[in-house]
Formats: C-alpha cells, structure tokens, sequence
C-alpha cells in the first residue's frame, strides 16, 4: 500500500527536545493519545516491551520513557519541562510499570499500554515506525490504524444501532467504522470533532458508554480521497514534463496537494524551521552542557581551530563540519532541534544548507528552497523504504539525511533537477548497509561523526552531480534497494546497542561509568520476564 507522506510530519519535523525522533517524539504522541483516551486522567500505566525488539534495551537512554510520560502528562515535544519528567510523574500520582516479556510484537518499537484511572481501564498497541511518525494498531483489543492525522471521535456503546447513521447525517465525516474488541466503539475520523451537541445528545442515550476526543498530533492533517502530483521520481519527471519546475518547486506543489494548504503557506512553514535550526546551531556554537550524556561541546574547539588556521583548507567543508557538530550537542543537551528526518541525523542536513549559506552568502529564501527541496527527496524515501534506525540501520537516518543534503546543495547550486536526483542517488549508494550501534545507550557516538560523514558525503556527491557524474542506477531504485538491505540488516545491528560498537570494551566501560547497567534501567517500576 502506497503511503504519501507530508514533508512537515514525516520527513522535516517534528520540533522537539531529545536524542531520538523515533523513541522520544514517537512516544510522545502515543502518551499523548493515551491521555486523551483516558480523557485526560491517568493514574496507573502497564507498559510491555518485548525482549526481541529495540525498546527492551534503550527505552530509557534513547528517551522512550522520557517521551511517553510525558505524553501521558499531556506536555509538547519541545517543552522545556521533558528532562523532569519523573517529577512531573511523581507531582502527577501517576505511576508507571514497565515489563519487559514476550508479546508477539513484530515491529522492534512496540508499546503494548494498559492505562487506568478510578473510572476505566483501556488498552492500546502502537508503534514508532520513524522519524517521529506512529501507528496505533489496538484500543481495546480492537483493530484499527490510526496516525494521528485526524480528528478522531470515538462513541463506546453497548450496540452501534443507529448511532453511525446518525453521525453521518449530522456531519461530513472522512470515515466512519464500527470497531468490535474487549468494547465496542465507532470510530469517526474527520477534519473536526463532533459537535458539542450531537456528543450531548448521544451522551444522553443509554446504550452510550462514553465519549472520547483523540486530537490529531501531526501538523499536517490527512483527509478521504487524498491525492498527491506524484509519490516517485519517475512520476515526478513525467509530472514535470511541460512545467519545467525546480525541485523545490516541485517539493511546494507535492506540499499543497497533500496537504491542502496554499503553497505560501508551504514556503512559510519551512521557513520557521529553518529560523529554528538557525537558532540552535547559533546556541550549539556557544556551548552546551547535560550531565547524562557522553561527549561534550567538541564543535567549540573546532570554531577556535578554524578560527586559528590549523585546520586544513576547504571553506565549505569546515562551516558544515563546525554546525553538523553545533546541531548534534544541541540535541544531546536537550535543546530545541528539528529532525530532518531524524533526531539521530538532525546534524547532515541543516549543517549541509545553513553552512553553505554561511560559506556563500546565501539569502534566507535561498536556503528555504533548498530544505525543501531536500523535504521531496525525503518524501521518496519515507514512502518507499524507511527513516527508522530500528527497520534500517543508520543508513535510514544519516543515509537518508545525506541524499536529502546533497540534492539541497545541487539546488543551491541551480543545478538541474537530472543533477539533483544524481546528487541524493550518488549519496544513499555511499551509504547502504551502514549500522546503526550506539554506545552506551546514547544518540550521540558514533552519531555525531556518522552525520560529519553524512554531510561531507553529499558535498562530493553534489560536486560530482555537478561535474555530471553518472550515478547508474536512477535514484527510485537506489530507495528500493534501501528496503531490501534494510531488512537483510541483523537486528542486533539496528539500534539494539547489542553489536557493533556498542558491545566493545570501550563501549562497556563507558556504559559502567554512567550507571547504565541493567539493574538501573528503571522509572517507577521496572521488570524483565
């Protein structure tokens, strides 16, 4: 099944605080869904994680924790309260368990929830599936698939009877379906909730349960019959045929079908966020500091090294370096980041576009245009292979992140779209099979030098796209290929931290050193089956 992702939602965003897009953000929005199914009051969480997936080992250290109590807390991605969210648990009564035993997950990131307040008790199955998206697959043991991306009603009640009917008679509706578990609710997606009215009314009825609100967590909403221009670079071509657009262009066109929005608005919303990635790489280059992380400000001594001379020549070369870096100890100490595609690789990108800003003077639309442009390589990617670590190795994450980077250089460039294309084909070619093995148990080594190489990647890649390098195979194959070496990776090379690097010497006496040993991977309660 074809997907078509949003540039916002799925491959440049969210905006958010954490070393991982995929466990902190991801579970963050699933908390949040489950606050609003407990309508707002939760008392007691049973969290399962399966023993063969990627949260036994690095739910805490990756954030999974951090992000799905607060979530449950009803907090934002980047609210400067998410480093105290066991306080917030504790001023909250909340209390939390996490069991760690066989579920029959077959996605590594599986949260199996089980959420109670003095009232109910509800259950619910989602999944990260990358870069900050979700799926819920279960509420209350019954089937469904929602991303976050509607306004979702769901009326529990004894029997459906005439309650669907009447729904769809009191307002448009983007799908409505009866869902059958340990209750029954109908479950009523649209573009608003339903009336206040209409819930009184049905409230009043005897065979209604209960009601509950699930609010959307993308930015990008979704709709019935949703169309997008094209959702593969060959359909793009074609598409492209008589328009002779530039890629960013194009990027805007894709932007506004998918999500129904002006392509002002398009443009305006990439502009935030690269006034936000601005921001962070100016506080990145001033220094950093967090207790509970590995590496410190290293992009410092770069900026003095670079200051001075000693470092060897490349203009362009040094400024991505330098704000890859910046980025990077941003993330690791908390701050306000975007992932672009993912926390994990949210250096490669913006160093890439911002530093050649810097290097050549670039104006700010400028820039823009090229981060958008890089936003449609990534809607290829998204909806044809995968930016999760746990599915695809970092070749998901920084892979992804260069070919987005080196397409937004050929743009920078004016370069042809055919250049482009061979751009972001060139580099995720460079990047196939690369693992993802993190140490100790944080998104920052060997991270922070998988991004330095993801973005000096796509500056040769671009070069060579310009000098109209071959790249042989056309870049649609080169995203299936990610898909098929993706699967092919050992799970205990895809953000396990159980091979690799993770499981040197080194590794384990850093690992030692910050009290991560097994025994400690604990909120409120903690238990391994």
């Amino acid at each position: 099944m074809t997907t078509y992702p949003s540039i916002f939602n799925d491959v440049i965003g969210p905006v958010m605080r954490g070393p991982s897009s995929s466990h902190c953000a991801a579970s963050l929005r699933i908390g949040r869904i489950c606050r609003d199914l407990m309508d707002g009051e939760i008392a007691d969480a049973y969290i399962e994680y399966d023993p063969n997936g990627s949260l036994a080992t690095t739910h805490k250290g990756q954030g999974s924790d951090m992000g799905l109590f607060s979530g449950f807390l009803g907090w934002e991605a980047d609210d400067e309260r998410l480093p105290g969210y066991l306080q917030g648990l504790a001023e909250a009564g909340l209390t939390t368990t996490i069991d760690i035993h066989p579920i029959g997950a077959t996605h590594p990131n599986t949260y199996k929830l089980t959420l109670r307040n003095a009232r109910e008790t509800r259950t619910l199955t989602a999944i990260s599936t990358g870069g900050g998206m979700i799926e819920v697959l279960e509420i209350d043991g019954a089937a469904v698939s929602l991303a976050g991306d509607f306004y979702v009603t769901l009326v529990y009640v004894r029997a459906p009877g005439d309650i669907p009917e009447l729904i769809a008679r009191a307002m448009p509706c983007d799908g409505i379906a009866v869902r059958r578990g340990t209750a029954t609710f109908i479950e009523v997606r649209a573009s608003r909730f339903l009336p206040d009215e209409l819930c009184a009314a049905l409230a009043s009825r005897q065979d209604v349960l209960a009601i509950r609100r699930i609010h959307p967590v993308l930015p990008v909403l979704s709709r019935k019959d949703l169309a997008v221009p094209f959702i593969t670079c060959e359909e793009m071509l074609e598409y492209n045929r008589d328009r002779d657009l530039r890629l960013w262009e194009l990027a805007v066109e894709y932007e506004s079908a998918r999500g129904a929005i002006p392509r002002a608005e398009v443009v305006a919303r990439m502009r935030d966020i690269v006034r936000i990635m601005q921001r962070a790489i100016s506080l990145g280059l001033q220094g950093t500091s967090y207790a509970d992380r590995i590496l410190g400000p290293q992009s410092l001594g770069y900026q003095q090294q670079l200051q001075e001379g000693t470092l060897l020549a490349g203009d362009l070369l040094n400024q991505v370096v330098m704000r890859t870096s910046a980025m990077m100890e941003v993330k690791s100490s908390m701050g306000v980041i975007v992932a672009a595609p993912t926390a994990g690789s949210c250096g490669a990108l913006p160093g890439v576009v911002l530093g050649a800003g810097a290097t050549f003077g670039l104006s700010e639309d400028e820039m823009v245009q090229a981060m958008l442009a890089a936003g449609l390589i990534g809607v290829f990617i998204a909806a044809h292979a995968t930016f999760a670590a746990e599915v695809g190795g970092c070749m998901a994450e920084c892979g992804s992140g260069s070919g987005m980077a080196a397409a937004a250089l050929v743009e920078l460039k004016q370069g042809t779209l055919d250049q482009s294309l061979a751009a972001a084909s060139l580099a995720l070619q460079s990047s196939l099979g690369l693992i993802c093995d993190m140490i100790a148990d944080r998104v920052e080594a060997p991270c922070l030098n998988r991004n330095v190489m993801a973005a000096t990647t796509a500056i040769s890649c671009a070069n060579m796209a310009l000098s109209d390098y071959d790249p042989l195979i056309p870049l649609d194959e080169v995203i299936e290929t990610m898909k098929r070496v993706g699967d092919a990776i050992p799970n205990t090379l895809r953000c396990t931290g159980l091979g690799g690097l993770a499981i040197t010497r080194a590794a384990k006496r850093i690992e030692a050193e910050l009290g991560r040993g097994e025994g400690e991977r604990t909120q409120s309660a903690f238990k391994v089956c």
